[in-house]
């Protein structure tokens, strides 16, 4: 019996065949050898991995046949069904093969026109592809979008509905649209131009996911708003009632934890953002037509955050080196931002000469503000064990025990103490008690700077300091030696000075100062700051905005505005310290007194950010002054004089301000009187 003949492997055809059918003159053969194409690189790995081999190919694709492909497969025809199936896999071919060589050709090639120039046909074809072709034609954007050339080609595509009409059910398409935004943004010197494209595409987002939940494209926005220019955020835009109400709809349909996580990182989003109107779309509708509840959407939303931060703080520790972190602690960023807002936003209701409207009834506020001070006074539990682990060690450790835990020194002597002994000294390295998160560590935001960080001390310090609640303040006053170090760090970092230190660290000083005006209130809150060196960095920061050139030539009018009001409110903590001092300020206080003393007042007008910031430090030393002992005042007769002068001088500069006038006239009264 013959043996039967081995069968004949096909073997896959060449490169040379399949680019000699790309370059047919019909487009018949040229289909044939882009189909051939496809199967061989998806079949061929070794093809895949031949850079050359790639380029190669992709050259010899005509750009116009892949139009024509992707045109024919969009066209909408009452053809028969044999011709509509042929249509269909035109436009799968051709979404395939651009969707492979996007990823595999070389940057260089993939930032060239042939490719990114098929982004409008792209965008075009999408409500016409199937459900794997949309997917791969929405990775082939999100892939050239991604690069600068492919973001100018497509913000210059005039008609982006067909992206937004299936946004709701393919969330890639907001994909597309943040990257392509986003590389836009840092690349085209025509900011208003894509400000208006934003504007116009966002109005159709809007429109699109009217009747859903719209968690998505609340994930999208949140994502997408703090990352944008001011140049290029779209200002009074019409579509913000309509996000507002897929907030609140969200908010009173039991969210699941994507909704949670999406309304509170995009409400904390639009308030920074829209400072005038995203305060009236959250905390003062009155329209709230619930089944559930009859309580006012604010309430609902504020509370539904502080129950998110209760829940979560006492076990945020221990997920600081989890993935899951990075999320969690955005959602809690943003949830302590819209209670510091809200707080602002209820201080101002109250204003008599304010008219914000205001909806939530004397007892629901009074329930909220229990429930506020549960969640701060949880937050300072939660800040303390965050500092302890990451800095301190233990609570109350001093900085230079801190240091003593990372090294020690050994001396070690042997044979007795004559001539011949051996003196042998050893230094060993411990475990610090120090304990941070080692991914934050990697990425810079170590608890120093961390936005969570920020964001909780500043929410606890805004409602310290207007809420009267001894026992919050007592508590917080606990975290002093925090607030003191803070300080001084973020000091030292912006000005980009010190090792590991520089431009992009979180500047807590704003925040640290109202804490200091609530906790100072307290005699134990006053007792911590000191004994933490709290007056010291204080001061030091102070004589820096009064000696440093506030006022001067040295810096933009911004940046001189902004630190004259740093000053202002580093004097009311001061002062606040100052007056409460018995039997009278410390020796050591009036240094200030003596560096004032020989302050040289800057030519010229200033602003009046400047000029209240001159005045105020000038009260300080005045209240330095009349509080010493008398013995101590007379030591400084000479610099009461000096400081007078530098207050006369001063007076040809508030004229004007009826205020700092007053207040300039009481110091130079006060300061004659004790000479």
């Amino acid at each position: 019996m013959s043996e039967s003949a081995p069968p004949v492997e096909e073997q896959p055809p060449s490169i040379q065949k399949i680019q000699e059918l790309l370059g047919a003159k019909d487009d018949t053969s040229r289909f044939v050898g882009l189909a051939l194409l496809k199967s061989v690189l998806d079949n061929t790995a070794e093809l895949r991995n031949d850079e050359e081999a790639i380029v190669s190919l992709w050259e010899s694709i005509p750009p116009k046949f892949l139009d024509r492909l992707i045109k024919t497969g969009s066209k909408q025809t009452p053809s028969s069904d044999t011709r509509r199936k042929d249509s269909n896999d035109m436009l799968d071919l051709a979404v395939s093969v651009l969707h492979t060589f996007a990823s595999l050709l070389p940057e260089t090639a993939k930032n060239g026109p042939k490719l990114v120039d098929r982004i409008p046909q792209l965008v075009a074809c999408l409500l016409q592809c199937s459900d794997e072709t949309t997917r791969l034609t929405l990775e082939t954007l999100v892939s050239l979008v991604s690069q600068p050339d492919g973001a100018h080609v497509f913000t210059a595509v005039e008609d982006l509905s067909p992206l937004t009409e299936i946004a709701p059910s393919q969330p890639l398409a907001l994909d597309v649209l943040l990257y392509a935004w986003l590389n836009a943004m840092t690349a085209t010197p025509d900011k208003e131009s894509l400000r208006s494209k934003i504007g116009a595409t966002m109005s159709s987002l809007v429109a699109s996911f009217k009747g859903t939940d719209a968690v998505t494209l609340l994930s999208f926005l949140a994502s997408l708003l703090p990352r944008l220019e001011p140049e290029v955020v779209p200002s009074d835009p019409k579509w913000l009632p309509s996000l507002g109400k897929f907030i609140r709809d969200l908010v009173i349909s039991r969210p699941t934890a994507a909704g949670r996580a999406a309304f509170t990182n995009l409400s904390a989003a639009l308030l920074e953002i829209y400072p005038f109107q995203a305060p009236q779309l959250l905390f003062a509708e009155q329209d709230t037509t619930t089944t559930s509840s009859s309580n006012p959407f604010s309430y609902l939303l504020v509370n539904l955050m502080l129950v998110d931060l209760r829940a979560t703080l006492p076990t945020l520790l221990e997920q600081l080196n989890t993935p899951t972190y990075p999320a969690t602690s955005h959602r809690l960023t943003s949830a302590f931002n819209t209670l510091s807002h809200f707080t602002g936003y209820l201080l101002r209701s109250m204003d008599s000469a304010s008219d914000l409207p205001w909806t939530i009834s004397p007892d629901l506020l009074l329930h909220l503000r229990k429930s506020i001070s549960e969640t701060l006074s949880l937050t300072t539990e939660y800040l303390r064990d965050r500092w302890d682990a990451a800095v301190a060690g233990a609570m109350g450790l001093h900085r230079d025990a801190r240091a003593a835990s990372v090294s020690a020194t050994t001396t070690t002597t042997t044979g007795g103490t004559g001539t011949g002994a051996t003196t042998t000294t050893t230094t060993t390295s411990r475990l610090p008690l120090a304990w941070d998160a080692a991914s934050d560590r990697d990425r810079g935001a170590t608890a120093d700077n961390d936005p969570l960080v920020l964001a909780a001390v500043r929410a606890l310090a805004l409602w310290i300091r207007e809420d009267d609640n001894e026992l919050l303040r007592k508590e917080a006053s606990g975290l002093a030696d925090m607030l003191v170090e803070l300080y001084q760090r973020s000091r030292v970092g912006v000005k980009g000075e010190g090792e590991g230190q520089g431009q992009g660290r979180l500047d807590f000083r704003r925040a640290v100062l109202v804490a200091f005006e609530g906790v100072v209130v307290e005699r134990k809150g006053r007792e911590a700051v000191l004994a933490e060196g709290g007056w010291e960095v204080l001061v030091g920061d102070l004589l820096g905005v009064l000696l440093g050139g506030v006022g001067g030539e040295g810096e933009g009018e911004g940046e001189e505005e902004e630190e004259a009001a740093r000053g202002v409110e580093i004097v009311r903590v001061l002062l606040q310290i100052a007056e409460a001092e018995v039997p009278g300020p410390k020796e050591a206080w009036m240094d200030l007194v003596t560096k004032v003393a020989t302050w040289d007042v800057p030519e010229g007008m200033q602003s009046p950010v400047v000029v209240e910031c001159h005045v105020a430090v000038l009260q300080l030393v005045t209240t330095l002054l009349v509080s010493a002992h008398p013995g101590m005042r007379k030591r400084y007769v000479h610099s009461t004089s000096a400081v007078l002068g530098v207050a006369n001088r001063l007076k040809g500069k508030v004229k004007g301000d009826k205020a700092s006038e007053e207040a300039l006239e009481d110091v130079v009264g006060t300061l004659d009187a004790l000479r």
